[in-house]
């Protein structure tokens, strides 16, 4: 990311440079000829040219502006969200522990090798076979290989009746759901 950063920094100043150039050289070249007649073509192509510029140096000036804006509301949003997680995950952690306890049995009761329950686990987190192939260092079909040796020790069709079979009877507190709907 710094690197790409970098890069682009670099890009602006050269931008900058050149038009600041065509800018600055066309107004010195225009002031050195003192020109008798302003309408002539020699004059209003360089005219043309400086507004040119000075119209581009604007115009980058102001989007790299609303980028940085954006980048830093964007940064803020995502810090935001990360707060949010970790409280979310410090208020759960108890009850993310009693589940993940629960299902690790359950998988057991299934009689799941180690390779299942680590496919079960991630099919349940909403990984697709390819991700989870790409996080395990498995290839997709052993991947798949170990899902459908999953449903099949819970007799179960497939991924949306592994992941009801822990949370269709997952409830919100009584009285709290409706307390926070807008």
């Amino acid at each position: 990311m710094d690197q790409e950063h970098e890069s682009q920094e670099k890009l602006r100043v050269i931008l900058v440079v050149a038009l600041v150039s065509i800018i600055v050289g066309g107004s010195i070249d225009l002031a050195m000829d003192q020109p008798q007649d302003w309408l002539s073509f020699h004059v209003i192509f360089e005219t043309t040219m400086i507004a040119g510029a000075l119209v581009m140096a604007t115009t980058l000036w102001l989007g790299w502006a609303r980028t940085a804006r954006s980048v830093e509301e964007l940064r803020r949003s995502l810090e935001a969200r990360k707060v949010e997680r970790d409280a979310w995950r410090s208020s759960a952690e108890h009850a993310l522990e009693g589940m993940g306890r629960a299902i690790d049995a359950q998988f057991g009761l299934w009689h799941l090798t180690p390779a299942e329950r680590d496919v079960a686990l991630m099919l349940l987190k909403g990984y697709s076979h390819k991700s989870i192939a790409k996080e395990t260092g498995r290839s997709p079909q052993t991947v798949r290989q170990h899902a459908a040796a999953v449903y099949r020790k819970a007799d179960l069709a497939g991924r949306a009746e592994l992941s009801a079979y822990f949370l269709e009877d997952l409830m919100l507190p009584k009285g709290e759901a409706s307390e926070r709907a807008p």
